[in-house]
């Protein structure tokens, strides 16, 4: 039922309202330190409000992940490893997507159904979307020939991390870019397609 409070957001508006608040408490505060109480005050309805559309925190942030990441393809088209590394480098080019991804991490412990949303929703088709282009690539001489797709997405999703730790928030996407290649050739990737591909 839509809140009946003279003056504050109704229906669509309230769970607009609700989910702003909690992906900026989220982000500012993280997991443990934002509350349905400080949510409510944010979203400027009451606790009953939120509690109506979202029985508990879990719940709640929960979709405040999916919200934030809207409705992505079910499986991205990466056309070639140059894509690749341009989109990515894109997202991480983002302070608040920056944010948000280190928010998810830190919540694998404290809140896992906050990660495995994020995995649903939007990690697991685009990591096989960026394994399928890699095979490609090895296919293609890009690569090495005894290259594995699955190990070497790890490596790439690991300097991801590590630019997410150890790097500003303020970093263009060309720097990101510049980053996440010296890691691909260092795994022997070569754009022209020197390497024996049989």
């Amino acid at each position: 039922m839509p809140d009946r409070t003279s003056g504050r957001p109704r229906s669509r508006e309230a769970d607009a309202a609700i989910l702003a608040a909690a992906l900026d408490l989220l982000l500012e505060r993280g997991v443990e330190a934002t509350s349905i109480e400080q949510v409510a005050r944010r979203a400027g309805v009451t606790r009953a409000t939120v509690y109506r559309r979202f029985p508990d925190k879990a719940r709640l942030l929960v979709a405040t992940v999916e919200a934030a990441y809207g409705d992505p393809p079910a499986s991205p088209e990466i056309r070639d490893v140059e894509q690749l590394l341009t989109g990515w480098a894109h997202a991480l080019s983002d302070p608040r997507s920056r944010r948000l991804l280190r928010r998810l991490y830190g919540a694998i412990d404290d809140l896992p159904e906050l990660t495995q949303a994020y995995r649903t929703r939007f990690g697991t088709h685009r990591d096989q979307a960026r394994r399928q282009v890699l095979e490609q690539a090895r296919d293609r001489g890009q690569l090495p020939p005894d290259t594995d797709p699955d190990v070497l997405l790890d490596l790439l999703t690991g300097a991801v991390w590590q630019h997410l730790a150890t790097r500003p928030d303020t970093a263009a996407a060309s720097d990101v870019e510049r980053f996440l290649r010296a890691a691909l050739q260092q795994a022997g990737y070569r754009p022209g397609g020197d390497h024996d591909a049989r």
